[in-house]
Parts: structure tokens; sequence; C-alpha cells
């Protein structure tokens, strides 16, 4: 039996918090930034935890269950 192996694109897009969630960075931030706002520029700089939902596919993908 083959060893199960990680997503190489999930381990580079997302960590693990200490409490067990996962941590992610806002899309559309790389280009066209002349015409985003200052505000919305700097929201997008932040990174956030991933939705609930999404949660069981990612940890699969990291191979976490």
């Amino acid at each position: 039996m083959p060893k199960m192996k990680t997503k190489s694109s999930a381990k580079k897009r997302f960590k693990l918090t200490g409490t067990g969630k996962i941590k992610r960075k806002h899309a559309f931030k790389s280009h066209i930034l002349t015409k985003k706002t200052k505000k919305q520029k700097l929201a997008l700089t932040h990174s956030t935890l991933v939705h609930e939902a999404d949660e069981k596919n990612i940890k699969l993908q990291l191979r976490l269950l």
C-alpha cells in the first residue's frame, strides 16, 4: 500500500492554528490593484479562517482526517 500524500497545493495555501482551525489568505490581492480602494486592499491583506463547510475537504487534502 503506498503512502498517503498531502496535496501540494493545499499545503502551500493552508496552515493549521493551535486550536485546530484552518487559516487561509484572501484572493484578489495579486494584480489590478488600481481600481480597488485602499480599504479593500487592506482588508485583503489580513488572513482569515476557512469556513466550517469547507474544513472537512481541506483536512482531507492535508490528510488530517
